[in-house]
Formats: C-alpha cells, structure tokens, sequence
C-alpha cells in the first residue's frame, strides 16, 4: 500500500501491477514483469486463475497464490481486492464511496488495502484479547485448584 501512495507502477489490466499483482509483489517478492510473466502461463485474468487454482499444479502462479495463502490471505479475499468487493471492508467505507469504487482507479485501491488493513487489525487484536483473557482464566482456576 505504502508503494502505491509513493507511486509504484499500477495499471488494473497487468497482472504484475494490478490490485492483486501488487500486493504478490509485497508478499513474494518477486517483480511485477516476472509476476506477470508467470500469468501469461495460463488463461484468465487474476479471478479466473483464483478459480483454476491448483496447488499441486507446478504452474509458477499457482506457486505464487500457494505462498500468498500461506502469507494468510484466502482465494476469496484475493478475489475480492481484485474487484474491490468484499462485504466487510465495504460496510466500512462512507455511503457514497461505497456503491462508486472502481477497480481500475489507484485512489480507491489504495482506500480499500486501507479499510482492509484497519479490519484485519482489529480482528487480529480482538484474538489476541481473547486469547490473553483465556489464558488469564486458567491461570486463575490453577490458583483456586492449586
């Protein structure tokens, strides 16, 4: 995202410089013409190739989608960002950006990686919460049974 906002190349119909191509870039490593490259492979922009995916397939971007799930991200959030649609990340936008994202505009990408970001965090603190007072719970039972 930090890339985006300081200009990095993004062009919706590559690949390698997509919604989804620039975030395997943050995650893989690997350079938007390689990305690209490694699509060029099979058929289909990034949704049809979601769809296809096979993790046993050999074919290098299915490789890259394997280390981008590993990375944490699912198919479905993938297909999402690549046309800015999830339910949950637009249920947090103001009204009338909402229903006018557009996939191809660098601005509105960089607003729902924002959103998005700002969900996981908070869904990531509230397991974390939940996960220290379940702790504190047994701590508190090992004393009173001690």
């Amino acid at each position: 995202m930090n890339k985006l906002k300081n200009n990095a190349p993004y062009q919706w119909g590559h690949m390698g410089a997509c919604n989804c191509g620039n975030l395997a870039q943050e995650l893989t490593q690997l350079s938007k013409a390689e990305i690209h490259q490694f699509a060029m492979e099979k058929s289909g922009d990034w949704n049809d190739q979601l769809i296809d995916y096979c993790p046993t397939s050999g074919y290098p971007m299915d490789l890259m989608i394997s280390k981008m799930i590993a990375s944490g991200l699912t198919i479905d959030e993938l297909k999402h960002l690549e046309r800015l649609s999830d339910p949950k990340v637009l249920s947090q936008l103001p009204m009338p950006k909402r229903q006018q994202l557009k996939k191809n505009l660098k601005a509105d990408v960089i607003l729902y990686l924002e959103t998005w970001t700002r969900i996981l965090e908070e869904e990531w603190l509230d397991k974390s919460t939940q996960k220290l007072l379940i702790k504190d719970e047994k701590n508190i039972s090992q004393k009173v049974f001690a």
